[in-house]
């Protein structure tokens, strides 16, 4: 019979661990937590040192019957929850809800589901580290507090079924702040001008790229200025002033951590970060291969670490001096580092073999799962590689007061390149200028000149925002995931060809916590706070002084926030629309997609039609309205209220006023007036913003 229970948190991982503890061991899973807040009430005794009141989970009644059959059997009980926060606290609520105190109880954590991993953690049994439970316990009523305090205000001045929470808002306000830089950017004109120059002997002529006046770079602003340069350079001879050869050296990538492995998924597979953690949990979990069983072939997949393992170091040098050649592996002690503080207990995410290689694997893997297992695989192998080395060749060119430069460069040694390159490194080779000197003869064969115009910041990604949400400090590796979920969820923002865009909910939203919980959605408070709580997982700080401090000026803040904060008129505003069926004037109405028209005589009368706002603008191509539209997914827009048989669509209000250089409409940015067409380039100042 089995003397020793481990309980692990998913089913998933039961078989599996089973097999490589053998019979004296019995396995079973608490599916996650078992313990938390109640859903009726806020479940924290303000008046009482803020005691939560935490209650079993509805449907986890029978889980914890069968685990308590289990226990009574037991020997030893080894809780083996996930290595974080969030796993520690897992094991603390099993220990009270099986009543374990007296018990004799371990902690254990393995980074990887491999049976050596497994055996050693038994070795090094542990306590429950309470410094970490509470941190994650002041996390979790910090989210609740903010989440109930604050959701039922929204729902009360907007609507029912929103929400507000300590990271969602954040990231939100992100998001508006980014489309509001876009919105007020304005276009400015610059021109770029190259010079194909004819070699000596050579078919393909060298282009040059316009630089400025000697060692004074210069920024093409108007065809005016260029015209003058080319005026300037004339007749002028165009000579080789300086050729510089050099060597680069472009080091390997950190291998991934949640937040990287998310952002390249993101960019490289086009997986949500949501997709991402999910194929990446089946792999962690354990994966059916034949000959083997099932087996985890990723370690855990949160973690902010680029930390490797001792183990794995030398597996990976093995493998790479072996499959690559000695000149490709890193050596001991030489792998990049990152500067980042990291929980050191926690590893990078890597293969747990690497000879489980990509190919060997996808008979065994789903074709998503072999997606994103090759690209973790060669970001290890890369990240434990010799640096790739480029030959650098820098030509400056005069051409009387006018300087050219050539930048080219040719690999000399692949290097990490031999197995991976990041997405956005992949760049057309620049092939290297040969046999080129201060004597070499050229000859001026053509000009290419191009007008550009300066472009805004560019929407958020789900990888952008997870990037910038990591360097800002908020949220942590579990958190980014089930952040931009519930903010889609919610139809804050909606996604269309990857961009995230802020609906009109998301707006009104934001303005209103802007309003009354500015500190809430501050980025640096929301930072602070997270250190905060690293502090109580160190035991540096008091986890009740970090709630106790936080909770008086929210309630504070609602309590104003619910005397002085306007509802959003969501009344029925009647329309200038006639209903088509019972003649009577139609309402406005809102749905869960935005504003729609309703017939007041619901029930009897059960007419609706679309709702388009007029701005007062005629169409410049038909003179019917031009009316504020959206796209299915809630993102707005101004179009013709005659399409589609009028296409006139434009993202930015126009203003109505034609522009005075070439008779387009000027849309409106901010405090200007822009041309809608981007070659025309004019701006003038909004005159209503001084009305």
């Amino acid at each position: 019979m089995a003397k020793y229970l481990v309980i692990v948190e998913s089913p998933a991982k039961v078989k599996t661990i089973k097999k490589f503890l053998g019979s004296n061991y019995e396995v079973a899973a608490s599916n996650g937590h078992v313990r938390d807040l109640p859903k009726s009430q806020l479940g924290i005794d303000v008046e009482h040192d803020y005691e939560p009141k935490y209650i079993t989970i509805r449907g986890k009644g029978d889980i914890l019957a069968k685990l308590r059959k289990e226990v009574k059997k037991a020997e030893k009980i080894y809780l083996a929850t996930d290595p974080d926060r969030e796993g520690e606290a897992i094991s603390w609520h099993l220990l009270k809800a099986l009543k374990l105190e007296d018990k004799k109880v371990y902690r254990i954590t393995f980074n990887e589901i491999t049976k050596n991993a497994v055996k050693e953690s038994l070795k090094n049994a542990r306590e429950i580290d309470m410094d970490r439970v509470n941190a994650q316990q002041a996390r979790r009523m910090l989210d609740r507090m903010v989440g109930y305090r604050i959701s039922p205000l929204l729902w009360a001045k907007v609507k029912r079924g929103l929400s507000a929470g300590r990271v969602q808002s954040v990231a939100l306000r992100i998001i508006c702040d980014r489309e509001e830089e876009i919105n007020n950017f304005i276009p400015e004109e610059y021109w770029t001008l190259d010079a194909s120059l004819a070699l000596p002997g050579e078919k393909k002529p060298l282009t040059a790229k316009y630089y400025g006046k000697k060692d004074k770079k210069k920024t093409i602003s108007s065809r005016e200025e260029l015209d003058q340069i080319l005026k300037e350079i004339g007749e002028n001879e165009f000579k080789v002033k300086e050729v510089k050869k050099g060597e680069r050296i472009k080091k390997a990538p950190l291998p991934f951590t949640t937040s990287t492995l998310q952002q390249e998924a993101s960019k490289v597979l086009n997986f949500s970060t949501q997709k991402t953690m999910r194929l990446a949990q089946q792999l962690y979990e354990g994966i059916e291969i034949k000959g083997n069983g099932t087996v985890g072939i990723i370690t855990y997949l949160r973690t902010d670490s680029t930390r490797v393992s001792k183990e794995a170091e030398a597996m990976a040098e093995e493998y790479i001096r072996k499959n690559y050649g000695e000149g490709y592996a890193l050596g001991e002690g030489a792998a990049p580092k990152s500067d980042k503080k990291i929980q050191d207990a926690h590893e990078a995410i890597r293969p747990t073999d690497l000879n489980r290689t990509p190919v060997a694997m996808k008979e065994s893997l789903s074709r998503d799962q072999f997606r994103l297992y090759q690209l973790i695989w060669k970001r290890f192998m890369a990240s434990r590689m010799q640096p790739a080395k480029y030959e650098t060749t820098s030509i400056k060119i005069d051409a009387g007061e006018h300087r050219f430069t050539v930048a080219a460069s040719k690999l000399l040694f692949d290097g990490f390149m031999s197995v991976y390159v990041e997405e956005e490194e992949k760049e057309e080779p620049n092939v290297l200028v040969k046999g080129v000197d201060t004597d070499t003869p050229l000859k001026l064969l053509d000009f290419q000149e191009k007008q550009h115009f300066t472009q805004p910041a560019p929407h958020y990604t789900e990888a952008s925002l997870v990037r910038e949400l990591e360097e800002l400090g908020i949220g942590r590796p579990s958190t980014y995931a089930p952040t931009i979920t519930t903010i889609l969820a919610r139809r804050y923002v909606v996604k269309e060809n990857k961009n995230i865009y802020v609906t009109e909910l998301g707006e009104v939203v934001n303005q209103m916590m802007q309003e009354a919980f500015p500190s809430i959605v501050d980025v640096n408070f929301t930072a602070n706070m997270e250190a905060l709580l690293d502090g109580v997982e160190e035991g540096s700080v008091n986890w009740k002084t970090v709630v106790s401090n936080f909770y008086p000026d929210l309630d504070e803040a609602v309590k104003t926030a619910e005397k002085e904060l306007k509802e959003v008129a969501i009344a029925d505003e009647v329309s200038d629309e006639v209903c088509d069926l019972c003649g009577r004037q139609m309402v406005i109405k809102y749905g869960p997609h935005g504003r729609f028209l309703a017939c007041p005589g619901f029930p009897e009368c059960r007419n609706t039609k679309p709702y388009f706002e007029k701005i007062g603008v005629a169409c410049p191509k038909c003179g019917q309205d031009v009316v504020l539209k959206k796209t299915k997914k809630g993102r707005k827009y101004y179009g013709c209220i005659g399409n589609p048989e009028c296409d006139f669509m434009v993202w930015q209000k126009p203003s109505g006023k034609p522009c005075p250089k070439c008779g387009s409409m000027l849309l409106i940015k901010g405090n200007k007036l822009v041309c809608m067409d981007e070659t025309c380039g004019y701006v003038e100042k909004n005159p209503e913003i001084d009305k």
